[in-house]
């Protein structure tokens, strides 16, 4: 049995799921009902006035759907609506209160497509996000499973708790060269090895850009070559398809598991779906299938007089067996294409019942540090030892709950393990192969004390040495910071009161965009980043409504705009951050979560654009550093330098 600390622990982590649940649901009915169909869309979380454009056929059966506005002149708003997002469908019809619960499948900047198992009817559609009970009822069960257990999953609890040491494989002085082909610095190879080493578990901290995915792969893959068995996870499905597109490119024989629609279209033929359709029994699954379709057909439309008594239900009990059959030989190719497999790739609230009782040497967990402790206990049930890959300096967990947060939800197993063994199981990555020197020192000064060192490819690379991009003061400096004090752009509350936004800090940024690419910036090398939903609907909508000289949209409209969560993992060459808060009384609010501001810093390669106020944020310990630092490198400008240009441009 648990010790009375550990029971206090997983009781309390059953408390937070709870708390986490009821915020979820609270927070949705409060817009809905505040909001109203007008302005519901100002949430982020529902699309309305919607019509089908178009539809296919998806794995398994399912409707994937192509939803876009009634009005095409109308754009797409700011939605969360990412693929893999559970969504309700219903008909925005007067009086109509049908629905139909779906996934999302993809998102474009014009439509959004959603898996969903019965025909949607209706002329006119509405789509929400909606509470994802699943997810919670996988973490209460793994909970429920790690807190009775004995033997080898007892132990992890003890270790994982603190009550039992972990142990490590001594290494060897020469170690044997790794048998991955993919290339690795000294640290990422020595990572690898420690991992490697670990009976129980490692922990992989990864700062920006420093290729900890990369590392992860490689250690996967000299699992592989041990002969070991692997359990992939990662919180998100993006994530999770990005491992699986590593793995795959690197030869191994992995399969993805989850829902078709959150699987990334072009690794769909890798998941368990994709490749049990095209197995050597899905054939004679489909005949029988239709087949027993047309029995039941048979049996319900007779017309060649009066059957034999009980011919009927000799019919459907046929089409019963034979359906039965077909799910039999379904399930022996399910069972086969995982029998096979080296590495299953999930997210970390994978449907446990699909992996039966196979049992895995190693399960590793990527962007550990963006899912609740619960999540992390789910690949435990499954596995002798557990690798944790994180950064706790950037996007911590999403947790809603207030008195959730209060109880420690927030904080990661990842966090939580570095904090209890300190350095003795964790080894740091240092060596960054995304930004010029400038863009990462602040970082690295203040989360990494100091350690990360730009690779030569990268510390010095700037926008002008790109092909057909001009020298100038814009593309020749990486960092620029521009300070609105003074200006009088003072932020507003968008309208119904639901987030932030800065008009003359929005029209600004647009300037900025505009100018890089009059000098040879590539659209799609270019992003901006701003903390609050609010500001990145006001940016989008500036730049959809420039206009070409014949009154056309212009190309700009499709510059990627985002919040900073939608920017995690990624890059750009140039990134643009609005820090939007202007106010007398220098309140900052949510920017106080500097790890999100260290995301946002931390995504530009060659090229990163700063504008913000100084006097609401400077007095600010943390932005006061920042704006110094700016200072020191030569990077401080005033608005005022700029705001003549700006006017001859509008």
């Amino acid at each position: 049995m648990p010790s009375v600390e550990i029971e206090s622990h997983f009781v309390n982590l059953v408390e937070c799921i709870a708390l986490e649940s009821q915020a979820e649901i609270e927070r949705m009915a409060d817009r809905r009902k505040r909001l109203g169909a007008a302005h519901a869309e100002k949430s982020g979380e529902t699309i309305i006035d919607l019509a089908i454009e178009d539809h296919r056929s998806g794995l398994g059966g399912r409707h994937l759907v192509k939803f876009c506005r009634r009005n095409r002149n109308r754009p797409m708003p700011w939605h969360k609506l990412k693929a893999g997002s559970p969504v309700v469908v219903s008909d925005f019809s007067d009086g109509s209160n049908a629905s139909w619960t779906g996934v999302v499948s993809a998102r474009r900047n014009d439509s959004i497509e959603v898996a969903l198992d019965r025909w949607p009817e209706g002329k006119v559609f509405r789509i929400d996000l909606t509470a994802d009970e699943v997810t919670r009822q996988r973490y209460l069960s793994a909970i429920n499973t790690v807190r009775m257990s004995k033997g080898r999953l007892g132990q992890m609890r003890e270790i994982l708790m603190g009550e039992r040491k972990p142990t490590y494989r001594e290494m060897p002085a020469e170690p044997k060269p790794l048998r991955s082909r993919i290339e690795l610095n000294a640290v990422q190879q020595e990572c690898v090895r420690f991992a490697a080493s670990a009976n129980d578990f490692a922990l992989i901290h990864g700062p920006p850009g420093t290729g900890k995915t990369t590392t992860v792969v490689a250690f996967i893959c000299e699992c592989v070559a041990d002969g070991d068995k692997v359990l992939a996870c990662a919180p998100s499905n993006t994530a999770v398809d990005n491992l699986l597109e590593r793995l795959v490119a690197e030869g191994v024989r992995a399969v993805r598991l989850g829902h078709p629609a959150r699987v990334t279209e072009s690794m769909r033929e890798h998941s368990l779906d994709g490749l049990a359709e095209h197995h050597e029994n899905a054939p004679i699954v489909r005949d029988m299938r239709r087949e027993a379709k047309d029995l039941f057909r048979k049996a319900d439309r007779w017309t060649r007089g009066t059957p034999a008594r009980g011919e009927k239900q000799e019919l459907r009990r046929d089409a019963k067996r034979m359906l039965a059959d077909a799910k039999l030989l379904e399930r022996q190719a399910v069972e086969s294409i995982l029998d096979r497999a080296d590495v299953i790739c999930a997210t970390t609230t994978f449907n446990e019942e699909m992996l039966g009782d196979r049992w895995f040497q190693t399960a590793v967990v990527d962007e550990a540090c963006q899912t609740t402790e619960p999540g992390c206990w789910v690949p435990v049930m499954r596995s002798d030892r557990l690798i944790l890959a994180g950064d706790p300096f950037q996007l911590p967990p999403t947790v809603l709950s207030a008195e959730a947060t209060a109880k420690g939800y927030s904080i990661s197993m990842l966090e939580r393990l570095m904090e209890l063994y300190g350095d003795s199981t964790t080894r740091l990555l240092t060596r960054q192969y995304r930004m010029h020197e400038e863009i990462m020192r602040f970082s690295s000064d203040r989360f990494y004390d100091g350690k990360l060192v730009a690779d030569e490819h990268v510390a010095g690379h700037l926008l002008c040495d790109l092909p057909g991009i001009e020298a100038s003061n814009e593309t020749e400096k990486p960092v620029e910071f521009f300070d609105s004090a003074g200006a009088g752009w003072d932020e507003m509350i968008e309208p119904e009161g639901l987030s932030k936004l800065n008009e003359k800090e929005a029209e600004f940024v647009v300037f900025k965009v505009r100018q890089l690419i009059g000098q040879g910036v590539n659209i799609d090398d270019i992003a901006v980043i701003a903390p609050y939903a609010a500001q990145v609907r006001k940016i989008r909508g500036l730049f959809r409504n420039i206009k070409t000289e014949s009154g056309e949209v212009s190309e700009v409209a499709n510059i990627e705009v985002d919040t900073v969560d939608g920017f995690q993992g990624r890059e750009k060459e140039v990134v643009v951050i609005s820090l939007c808060r202007s106010n007398p009384q220098c309140e900052i609010g949510f920017l106080k979560d500097y790890r999100r501001t260290n995301v946002a810093l931390t995504r530009a390669r060659r090229k990163l654009i700063v504008i913000g106020d100084s006097a609401t944020l400077g007095s600010d310990e943390f932005y006061g550093s920042l704006f110094q630092y700016f200072e020191s490198i030569n990077s401080y400008r005033s608005v005022f330098e700029e705001m003549s240009q700006m006017d001859l441009q509008d």
